[in-house]
């Protein structure tokens, strides 16, 4: 078990080359000195005799959790984060709606309170820009806000706090013009809440677009003489993310993205309704319900999810058949590899000493973030909206 006096945790860990019986141990400062142990398979670290130790979760899509969303500023952020740093999530990007842009000024300006005040939460790497720059005929549950791309906006909004990925929809007019500039300025890009062909999406990869925002949702799909933003996915993409609810994309479908995008990972594109009860919630300017597991508009339409990221890991395993250590990769490696992380989502000397302990099923016992453990049984919720 963790232990901060100490500042080490035993048990199996898995390394990038495979699990070892050991011990992490790490600094002050949080970052891992160094680790020993002997190497095990997979099954033997799954045996029971043990708990697991993997990477802390790293969630790209994040719009809320605990009853609040990102969108309405204040402290928000804090009891998001909180929740999500309960079920085995140590660092995510704070994803905002498509709105107004004096509604994306206060997020923001919330944001940056945030970051400068202390915290024991998980960490936020920055914001996933998830619109306006999005074809507004494929909006799913993002507000009818659409907007094209405003450098003088864009960098108002960084300068408040760092903008890591812009989601746009290339076929919008001018949008394609401005990937390779957005990438240059350091932006990451990805397709989505996209009516573009595979034409354009293959057009959008050239150009310097790396991924995809929740495929197969809020995106042109596969036909065989049409093979549309999925099929340029498919065909194309060294990254992608996905929604692992088994809500939003069927297990087969899921099966389909593993074979053919290499650093396929996984968001859980979560809102207020993560980690709370049956009821209605915010999601930027849209009234959202929670009900057997799934989160909608009142008209059906999917809006964001209530998932976790230990619990996408247990889907992955469980439901789909993944290894652990593939498993693993998919809610953090490869994450962190999109964003150009290499000190976190591996537990490897000098990274961050960010880590989920879990049992033999999966469940979690401990999460540990930059060196501080967190039992994830502690509570600090907001009620849900009347119904």
């Amino acid at each position: 078990m963790p232990s901060n006096s100490l500042r080490q945790c035993s048990g199996n860990i898995l390394t990038p080359s495979g699990f070892v019986r050991g011990t992490v141990h790490w600094g002050e400062d949080g970052r891992i000195t160094h680790l020993t142990g002997t190497p095990i398979t997979e099954s033997e670290a799954r045996d029971g005799s043990a708990p697991l130790i993997l990477p802390g979760f790293i969630d790209l899509h994040v719009h809320g959790g605990g009853g609040f969303d990102i969108m309405e500023g204040g402290e928000a952020l804090v009891h998001i984060t909180a929740m999500h740093a309960r079920h085995g999530t140590t660092a995510l990007l704070a994803t905002t709606m498509t709105a107004p842009f004096a509604d994306l000024e206060t997020a923001f300006t919330a944001m940056r309170a945030y970051h400068q005040a202390p915290h024991r939460t998980a960490r936020v790497l920055g914001v996933h820009l998830e619109g306006p720059h999005i074809n507004p005929a494929m909006l799913g549950a993002q507000p009818d806000c659409t907007a094209p791309i405003d450098w003088e906006h864009l960098q108002r909004l960084h300068a408040l706090f760092p903008i890591r990925l812009i989601t746009l929809a290339p076929e919008v007019d001018g949008n394609l013009a401005m990937i390779a500039p957005l990438r240059a300025a350091g932006f990451q890009v990805q397709i989505g809440h996209s009516q573009g062909t595979y034409e354009d999406g293959v057009q959008a990869l050239q150009a310097g677009a790396a991924g995809f925002t929740h495929l197969f949702n809020a995106m042109t799909g596969l036909h065989h003489r049409a093979p549309g933003m999925v099929g340029a996915a498919l065909a194309h993409a060294a990254y992608a993310e996905i929604i692992p609810d088994l809500i939003h994309v069927h297990a087969g479908a899921m099966r389909v993205a593993l074979r053919s995008i290499p650093k396929l990972y996984c968001v859980t594109d979560s809102t207020a309704a993560a980690g709370m009860p049956d009821g209605a919630y915010r999601l930027g300017r849209h009234t959202v319900h929670k009900c057997m597991g799934g989160v909608r508009l009142a008209d059906g339409t999917l809006a964001g999810s209530a998932l976790t990221m230990d619990q996408a890991l247990r889907n992955l395993v469980h439901t789909l058949g993944l290894s652990l250590a593939d498993a693993s990769q998919r809610v953090s490696t490869h994450a962190a590899d999109y964003l150009g992380i290499t000190d976190r989502g591996r537990l490897i000397p000098h990274a961050w000493a960010d880590m989920v302990v879990l049992d033999a099923d999966c469940n979690l016992i401990h999460v540990i973030m930059e060196g501080v453990s967190n039992p994830p049984s502690a509570t600090h919720c907001a009620p849900p909206l009347p119904a």
